[in-house]
């Protein structure tokens, strides 16, 4: 299998990691075959009718698109893909194709069947994305040369590859795009037992020595993401090795996550600030989005996009109208006494 990585410019990916020793420690993390990828089952059932199918054909896959939050295994699904083909792969983002030579540039040096990777494709300008639908329709490749009066355009031909996008943004790809994806699949947050899988597979690759028990309070505080289950244990692993003897038990897994201020729900220092400025400061809202930003210190994007979604999935926060809204929950979470109902709150813009 012929397998090589790189990016928009035409260079290893792995020349432009700072660690390279946490880049290959995380690559060796991920499942190669769709065998030993765990969870997104109806996922699998499906992919794995559709790379049965293209091989049986003798063809490159039709192009793929998976959409999601961060952390749950698109990337590792385009790896995967490329291996249960035996293709290239060669991996790239949407703001990484900044002009249309960026994409023909790659699109140009692709071999028959390979696996084209773009992260964050809805982020792809317009230009390229321009270019984008001969490609991956009719695999040719529209150039203008010249300017004016004399310019032509030529057709080149491109070998049949295989474009695997994968974006948090679903609504924010045009429909013209999207149409052109043969499959289209979502993926969904693991459950615990699931995590626990991970976590355990994890610990034999890195070497940790866990006890069950551990590996379940670790996927409990993991947000049903696999990044960040796979992440908590090498923070647990660090205590256990510095704190202990490596040996990582129950009781060991909830210090050390209490010392990187991971609770119990799993949430992180800027989730709890969120609820404690929603319910000590405002008392539990409505409060708007930029004053709540503002009143953590983070960008109204970042508060929106990363940290809300989660604490809505745990019911402790919710967007009204009128501006965010803490829940019972998330005052008895923080220790508090909820207001009484019918008790009136005013708004905070």
């Amino acid at each position: 299998m012929r397998e090589e990585i790189i990016a928009a410019s035409g260079r290893p990916v792995s020349g432009a990691v700072a660690d390279p020793v946490e880049a290959a420690e995380e690559s060796n993390l991920r499942p190669r075959r769709l065998a030993e990828f765990v969870g997104q089952a109806q996922l699998k059932e499906h992919l794995s009718i559709v790379l049965e199918a293209a091989r049986r054909r003798g063809q490159a896959v039709d192009h793929l698109l998976f959409a999601g939050p961060p952390g749950l295994g698109k990337t590792t699904m385009a790896g995967i893909v490329a291996t249960e083909m035996g293709a290239g792969l060669r991996i790239t983002s949407g703001p990484a194709l900044v002009r249309a030579g960026d994409l023909a540039a790659i699109l140009t040096d692709l071999a028959e069947g390979d696996v084209l990777f773009i992260d964050e494709i809805h982020r792809l300008g317009r230009a390229v994305e321009e270019i984008m639908y001969p490609a991956m329709e009719d695999f040719a490749l529209d150039i203008v040369l010249g300017k004016g009066p004399a310019a032509r355009s030529i057709r080149l031909d491109l070998p049949r590859f295989t474009l695997v996008g994968a974006t948090t943004r679903t609504g924010l790809i045009t429909g013209p795009l999207r149409d052109r994806f043969g499959f289209v699949a979502r993926l969904d947050y693991y459950e615990p037992e699931e995590l626990e899988a991970i976590i355990r597979r994890s610990a034999r690759i890195l070497g940790v020595s866990l006890e069950g028990d551990a590996a379940t309070e670790i996927a409990g505080r993991s947000r049903g993401t696999p990044r960040i289950a796979n992440r908590l244990l090498k923070r647990v692993r660090d205590y256990a090795e510095v704190r202990a003897d490596g040996h990582v038990t129950r009781e060991l897994a909830r210090q050390g996550l209490a010392v990187f201020g991971v609770d119990g729900l799993g949430l992180d220092k800027v989730d709890r600030a969120i609820l404690d400025a929603l319910c000590a400061r405002f008392g539990g809202g409505p409060v708007g989005l930029s004053t709540l930003a503002v009143s953590v210190g983070e960008e109204t994007d970042t508060v929106e996009d990363v940290y809300e979604p989660f604490l809505m999935q745990l019911g402790l926060l919710m967007r009204t109208p009128r501006g965010r809204v803490a829940t019972p929950a998330a005052w008895r979470h923080l220790g508090l006494e909820p207001p009484a109902a019918g008790t009136p709150a005013l708004p905070f813009d």
